[in-house]
């Protein structure tokens, strides 16, 4: 039995999240990041949301840097090295079908 630990800080931790070590990182991205509270240091609510997002690859989905452009956080994370998908060759015209009734 292993385990992960998913984790947001800025000086400090600001959330933590403890999943099951076979759980994939990418989808803890989120739960990790609505649960940030960082306390101000005067008077006022703690802030929840980062100034920008720093991950590795794991975390590059489409999805999640959808998710930080929807709350306004700038995001670093390096792009998964995604080969170009191979050409694919012209379609040969289909030809419709024809039936043949006999009596």
């Amino acid at each position: 039995m292993t385990t992960k630990i998913h984790l947001s800080c800025e000086q400090k931790v600001t959330s933590l999240l403890v999943t099951a070590g076979q759980r994939g990182d990418s989808p803890q991205f989120q739960p990790v990041l609505e649960v940030i509270s960082v306390p101000r240091m005067g008077a006022g609510r703690p802030r929840k949301r980062p100034d920008r997002g720093r991950a590795d690859r794991a975390y590059g989905s489409r999805a999640n840097r959808a998710y930080l452009r929807r709350r306004g956080i700038r995001c670093t994370i390096l792009k998964k090295d995604r080969p170009d998908p191979p050409p694919q060759e012209p379609r040969q015209p289909r030809r419709p079908a024809t039936s043949v009734l006999r009596a």
